[in-house]
């Protein structure tokens, strides 16, 4: 029996800096994949806090269920809040 290939998109970047001036993307915010449906909004070792502030990312083994929830978030919701905090860790974006 043969099973398919799972494909999953696991990081996101979000940013206001065009390609040709940051191809790697250090200047932006990621959006990663966490399990369990559970995403991190990470611009470079912070993590954002559902408050809307950063803090560090806490090592897996500190980190518990109160942490967790809040700092991690659906996919839909880890996109806005990325998009969001693009302009005020990048630059700002036009239109």
């Amino acid at each position: 029996m043969t099973t398919e290939p799972t494909i999953r998109a696991t990081q996101y970047l979000i940013t206001c800096i065009p390609e040709d001036k940051d191809p790697a993307g250090y200047r932006g915010i990621t959006v990663e994949y966490r399990g369990c449906d559970r995403y991190a909004v990470l611009h470079h070792t912070l993590c954002l806090n559902t408050d809307g502030t950063w803090d560090r990312e806490m090592p897996s083994s500190e980190r518990n269920d109160e942490w967790l929830d809040s700092h991690r978030f659906d996919l839909d919701s880890a996109l806005s809040l990325a998009k969001r905090q693009a302009p005020l860790v990048t630059g700002d974006c036009d239109g």
